[in-house]
C-alpha cells in the first residue's frame, strides 16, 4: 500500500510527518499522469500545486476554513484529497468529475468556478460572512499570478485591504497563466522574488533559530512577529502592502516545510495576508516542465513520449491564417486577445506583426476598451476571444463600442458547445446577449471558406461593431448542392430548394451542417427547404417574408432558446400574423453540464439524428391530430 491508499480525507494529513507528506505528493503525481493522460484535462497547473495543496489542506480545515481556488482549474489534487480518489477516474466524463469545482460534487467545493480573478472576491464575501455569523474559520484565495492580471482580481484586493478579516490571499506564481504572462504584474513578482539579500537573510536566522533545542520553534514565532523590522532593511513596501495586506515570501512552493510554516505564520496575522508562493508549472513530468503551454489543457497523450497525437487547429487557426493574410494588405489591422494567442489561433500574427498583436492579460473588458481606442484612432481591431469569455465584457461592448459606432471585429471563437469543460465554458450565451444591442452585427459563418470571405469583407471597414462566431472544430463536410457560394454566401441568408415544399429547416453555423446532413435523408421522404441564416442581428424583413410562405418552420439554434435568433424570429413571424407551425430548438433555460460534444449535440435534438426525430415526431403528431 502506498502512502495515498491511506489517504480519504483531509484530516488524514493533520499527523502526518514531513517525510509521509513529500511521499503522497510522489503518488498524487503518478496518479495526475495516469489519469488525465486517458480523460484530458489540465495538466501542467496541476502538477505545479500539489505540494500547495496538500500544505493547505494539512494547514487548514476545510470546509470550515473556506479554500476557494481561483479558474479551479488547479483543484485535482484537492478533489483526490477530498474523497474524490476513487472517482478520479471519471474526470470530464459524462456524468464524472468536473475538471473545475462544483459544490455537487462535495462540501469542500464552495463555487462554481471556471473563469479567472473570482477568488479573492469570494474569499472576502465568505470572511465577512463568518465574522458577521460569528463562526470560526479562515476564507484563503488561491490564485495564480495570470489570474492576478484581471481588473476583479485588484478591486478584490483594493476592497480587502481595508478589513480585518480572516482573509488570506496564496499568490501561486509560476510566471504563466496558459501563454507567458504580460504586463507589469510580472515585473512587480519579478522585484519581489530578486530581493535574494532579503530572502537568505530570513532563513539563516530562522534556521538558526529552529536548531536551538526546547526553545527553538518558540523564539522562531518571536522572531517572526519582529521581522517587519529586518524585512524593510532590505525590501522597501510592496503592492501589495500599500494595499493594506501583509506580505510574505517569496516561498518555495515545492517545500512542504516551508509551505507549512508559512501558511501557520499568515493563520497568526489578525489581518489581511498575501503569501507570495513560487511554483513550477508541469513540476515533476519532464515535457510539462518544458513545455508547460502545450500541456496546459490537453486530450489524452503518451506519458512516455509526451506525444499528444495530431492536433488540428480548425476554425481558430483558420481565423489566424486570414487575420495574417488580410494585416499583410491593410496596415489598420490590429489583433488583440486576452492571454490566449495560443487557442485563438493568433501565434503566427503575434510573430508576423508584432507591433500590431496585443495581448492585454485575462482581462476582457479591459480588452474591449481597449479596442475602442484602437478604433477610434484608425485602427481596424479584431478581439479574438472564446464566447464565454465574452460575456465578462457586454458592457463594454455596449458602452464604448456600440454607443460610438466604432470599427471592431470580434471574433468569438468556441461558440456553441465546447464539451468537457462544462457549464462554465459553453458559448451559448453570446447571441442572446449581443442581439439587444444597437449597432452590433452578428454573424456565423459554417464553413472555413465562408469564414475567409466574411473577414474579406469586413477587413475593408466601415462595418461597425461585428461578431463572427465560429465553433470549436473543424471544417464541416457538406451534402452535394450545401457548399459555400462566394455570390450568395455572404447576403443575409441563403436558401437551398429542390422542387416544391411546405417544410422549412433553419439553422446557422455548425447547426446549418447538421440540418444539411438530416435533410439529405429525410428529404426523400418529407419534401423541404433548407434556408442557412448568415447574419443573425439585426432582423432582415425578407427572410421574415420567405419564411411566411411556409406551412411548417423548424428552428434548430446551439445556444440557449430564451433571446436566441429562432425566439426573435419567432415573436417577428407572430406579429406579422403567421400562422402555421413553428418549432424552435435550442438550449432551453439550462446550463449544459460536461461531456462531449457530439453526445451534448446528441442530447439537446442537434445532430442529424436529433433534427430528424424533432421533425418525424412533430407532423407525426399533426398526422395524428388531423385523424
Amino acid at each position: 500500500m502506498g502512502v495515498l491508499d491511506g489517504v480519504n480525507s483531509p484530516d488524514c494529513l493533520k499527523q502526518m510527518k514531513i517525510s509521509e507528506l513529500d511521499a503522497l505528493c510522489g503518488e498524487i503525481r503518478e496518479l495526475l499522469l495516469e489519469s488525465v493522460s486517458v480523460t484530458g484535462g489540465h495538466l501542467a497547473s496541476n502538477m505545479g500545486v500539489v505540494e500547495l495543496t496538500v500544505a493547505l489542506h494539512r494547514v487548514f480545515n476545510s470546509p470550515e476554513d473556506a479554500l476557494i481556488f481561483d479558474v479551479s482549474h488547479q483543484c485535482y489534487t484537492h478533489k483526490i484529497l477530498t474523497g474524490r480518489r476513487g472517482e478520479f477516474s471519471t474526470l470530464r466524463q459524462e456524468n464524472g468529475l468536473s475538471g473545475f469545482t462544483r459544490p455537487g460534487e462535495s462540501a469542500h467545493d464552495l463555487f462554481v468556478s471556471g473563469h479567472a480573478s473570482t477568488s479573492i472576491s469570494l474569499a472576502l464575501g465568505a470572511a465577512q460572512a463568518k465574522r458577521i455569523a460569528g463562526r470560526e474559520g479562515y476564507a484563503v484565495a488561491i490564485i495564480g499570478d495570470g489570474a492576478m492580471t484581471g481588473g476583479l482580481a485588484f478591486e478584490g484586493l483594493n476592497n480587502a485591504g481595508r478589513t480585518k478579516d480572516k482573509l488570506i490571499v496564496v499568490l501561486n506564481d509560476n510566471k504563466m497563466s496558459i501563454s507567458r504572462n504580460v504586463g507589469s504584474m510580472p515585473r512587480v513578482l519579478g522585484r519581489l522574488r530578486s530581493k535574494s539579500s532579503y530572502v537568505r537573510f530570513k532563513r539563516v536566522v530562522e534556521r538558526g533559530a529552529s536548531g536551538i533545542p526546547l526553545v527553538g520553534r518558540a523564539l522562531r514565532n518571536i522572531l517572526f512577529n519582529t521581522k517587519e523590522f529586518f524585512k524593510h532593511l532590505f525590501v522597501r513596501a510592496n503592492m501589495f502592502e500599500e494595499l493594506g495586506f501583509h506580505y510574505l515570501g517569496p516561498v518555495d512552493g515545492h517545500n512542504l516545510s516551508q509551505l507549512i510554516d508559512s501558511l501557520e505564520a499568515a493563520r497568526a496575522i489578525e489581518r489581511p495576508v498575501l503569501l507570495h508562493v513560487r511554483t513550477t508549472k508541469g513540476k515533476g513530468y519532464h515535457f510539462a516542465e518544458k513545455k508547460p503551454r502545450d500541456f496546459h489543457g490537453v486530450g489524452s497523450f503518451d506519458i512516455n513520449t509526451g506525444d499528444k497525437g495530431d492536433s488540428q487547429g480548425g476554425f481558430s487557426a483558420q481565423m489566424g491564417q486570414a487575420l495574417c493574410r488580410l494585416a499583410e494588405q491593410n496596415p489598420r489591422i490590429c489583433a488583440v486577445t486576452a492571454a490566449m494567442a495560443e487557442g485563438t489561433g493568433l501565434s503566427d500574427f503575434s510573430r508576423k506583426y508584432r507591433n500590431r498583436f496585443f495581448d492585454v492579460g485575462i482581462a476582457e473588458g479591459h480588452a474591449v476598451t481597449f479596442c475602442a481606442g484602437l478604433a477610434q484612432q484608425g485602427m481596424l481591431p479584431v478581439f479574438a476571444v472564446y464566447s464565454t469569455f465574452l460575456q465578462r465584457s457586454i458592457d463594454q461592448i455596449i458602452h464604448d463600442l456600440a454607443i460610438a459606432g466604432l470599427d471592431c471585429i470580434l471574433a468569438v471563437d468556441r461558440a456553441g458547445i465546447v464539451g468537457d469543460d462544462g457549464e462554465t465554458h459553453q458559448g451559448i450565451f453570446d447571441v442572446a446577449l449581443l442581439s439587444a444591442v444597437p449597432n452590433v452585427t452578428i454573424y456565423s459563418p459554417a464553413t472555413y471558406a465562408e469564414l475567409d470571405a466574411l473577414m474579406d469583407m469586413l477587413s475593408r471597414g466601415g462595418c461597425g461593431v461585428s461578431v463572427v462566431r465560429y465553433p470549436r472544430g473543424s471544417d464541416p463536410a457538406l451534402p452535394a448542392g450545401f457548399a459555400f457560394e462566394p455570390d450568395r454566401g455572404l447576403k443575409p441568408y441563403t436558401l437551398y430548394k429542390s422542387g416544391a415544399a411546405d417544410t422549412l429547416l433553419v439553422g446557422y453555423g455548425r447547426t446549418f451542417s447538421n440540418i444539411a446532413l438530416c435533410h439529405e435523408s429525410l428529404s426523400k421522404m418529407l419534401p423541404c427547404h433548407v434556408l442557412k441564416i448568415n447574419r443573425l442581428s439585426p432582423a432582415n424583413d425578407s427572410l421574415l417574408a420567405l419564411m411566411a410562405g411556409y406551412r411548417n418552420i423548424f428552428f434548430f439554434e446551439e445556444g440557449i432558446k430564451q433571446g436566441g435568433t429562432g425566439a426573435l424570429i419567432g415573436a417577428a413571424l407572430l406579429e406579422d400574423g403567421y400562422s402555421g407551425e413553428y418549432v424552435h430548438t435550442a438550449i432551453d433555460h439550462t446550463f449544459v453540464p460536461h461531456m462531449p460534444v457530439d453526445r451534448a449535440l446528441h442530447k439537446l435534438m442537434l445532430d442529424p439524428e436529433g433534427i430528424a426525430e424533432v421533425i418525424s415526431q412533430r407532423l407525426l403528431a399533426e398526422e395524428d391530430a388531423k385523424a
